[in-house]
């Protein structure tokens, strides 16, 4: 059977991940978006298992003394993980993943998954950074000059991915994070154990 491919999507914060990966599981199947558990409030239209698994931090703590995640980061105050047990499951059922975390939790996840494929998106400028996370209307302007000057820093790490993606124009930027998915699904790497190739090769 094929063994499912791990995607690492990174940004800094109101690069346009989130709306992204959103997109990109309307339009590819056999992919799934980990759902991260984190400390951080639910906000406003957010759902509990949907959008996140929200707990508190004694949970989260807990957790981690389990060592129940394939990484985990303490990002604005807050905890975020990803569930390791979830993830090679669903790895192992052949369905491709999506993570969706900072660059500290890239780096812990390439380490446990040398063959999984890191992206990283970038807005097109500082500017359109900043005007993004005003538009969102989730914080105040403090908040939103500590994300901006905390995005700077988090870009250096763009340099680590394989595939890095400038979010200027949506439409363009999905697409290119189209292909780069179903090329990767191409790389022997990734069929070297479908049942395709081993019939055809036996």
């Amino acid at each position: 059977m094929k063994i499912g491919t791990l995607f690492i999507i990174s940004a800094p914060s109101g690069a346009g991940k989130t709306s992204l990966v959103a997109k990109i599981l309307t339009l590819i199947s056999n992919i799934q978006a980990s759902i991260s558990h984190t400390t951080r409030p639910c906000r406003p239209g957010e759902i509990n298992g949907v959008n996140y698994h929200f707990v508190d931090v004694d949970t989260f703590r807990s957790m981690i003394t389990e060592h129940l995640f394939l990484e985990h980061a303490s990002v604005f105050d807050n905890y975020y993980g990803t569930s390791k047990q979830w993830v090679k499951d669903t790895l192992a059922a052949g369905t491709d993943v999506i993570l969706e975390i900072d660059w500290q939790g890239a780096e812990q996840a390439r380490k446990q998954f040398p063959e999984s494929c890191s992206i990283f998106i970038l807005p097109p400028s500082i500017n359109a950074l900043e005007q993004r996370l005003k538009t969102r209307g989730q914080d105040d302007n403090d908040v939103i000059a500590t994300r901006t000057a905390a995005a700077q820093e988090e870009m250096r790490h763009c340099v680590d991915a394989d595939y890095v993606v400038i979010n200027d124009v949506f439409e363009k930027a999905c697409d290119q994070l189209e292909n780069i998915i179903y090329a990767q699904r191409c790389r022997l790497s990734a069929i070297r154990d479908s049942d395709v190739l081993q019939n055809l090769l036996s």
